[in-house]
């Protein structure tokens, strides 16, 4: 990997510019989502947590490009998350009463989980605390991303995906090979790492799409 980095080094403020264009116009694909979420009323048979999770995620994303000292990550992680504020508000707006207490625990559990790892960067040795805090977020990119496969028993029962949130996972997938490129050139294996496994989750998602319908098949009417 590192000849490959070597020989990509001239493309690199060019690779990482585009990458965090492509990271913001991907954040807006969340707009699907929430146009379906209007159009039926209610979030319910939605998940708070790719809105919520998103939040913290990208905080996390934010301090990890701080600490590499890597502006094409942390600026494309700042208007990240104002734009994941604004999704998770959207979201809170059309979640019903009773759904609102799930809500707020979600919301509860990551501030408080993001402000634990936080508080690990600030108090772990600064010479391995790079490598340490992207391996945790690796893994928690991963849980993040794969939520949605949680729930493949159901989609295998309906043979649907109805649900999944296309546009977020097509453009996911596009983001994560931009990164991983940028991750090669900065010879960053955690970086690497990271895209490899996003874009291998996405990818299994995407082929959903490709086996069950986005609509659930209508039930075959019985002749008398």
């Amino acid at each position: 990997m590192e000849a490959i980095s070597q020989a990509l080094q001239p493309y690199k403020e060019q690779v990482g510019f585009a990458a965090g264009v492509l990271t913001v116009g991907q954040m807006f694909s969340g707009c699907f989502v929430c146009n379906d979420i209007r159009k039926k009323g209610t979030t319910d048979g939605f998940s708070a947590m790719p809105f919520v999770g998103g939040c913290g995620l990208t905080v996390l994303f934010l301090q990890h490009g701080i600490l590499m000292g890597d502006s094409a990550m942390t600026n494309a992680n700042l208007v990240g998350l104002a734009i994941s504020i604004v999704y998770t508000t959207f979201f809170l707006l059309y979640t019903p009463p009773e759904g609102r207490g799930s809500f707020w625990r979600q919301v509860g559990f990551t501030a408080l989980f993001t402000l634990t790892i936080l508080g690990y960067a600030k108090i772990e040795n600064p010479a391995v605390v790079e490598d340490r805090f992207g391996m945790i977020i690796t893994v928690l990119m991963l849980c993040l991303i794969g939520q949605p496969l949680f729930g493949l028993p159901d989609i295998i029962r309906r043979k649907s995906t109805e649900g999944l949130p296309f546009a977020m996972i097509l453009s996911g997938t596009i983001v994560g090979l931009s990164w991983l490129l940028y991750g090669v050139i900065l010879n960053n294996v955690f970086v690497v790492l990271q895209n490899l496994a996003a874009v291998s989750l996405s990818g299994i998602q995407l082929a959903l799409f490709v086996i069950y319908p986005s609509k659930p098949a209508q039930p075959s009417k019985k002749r008398d």
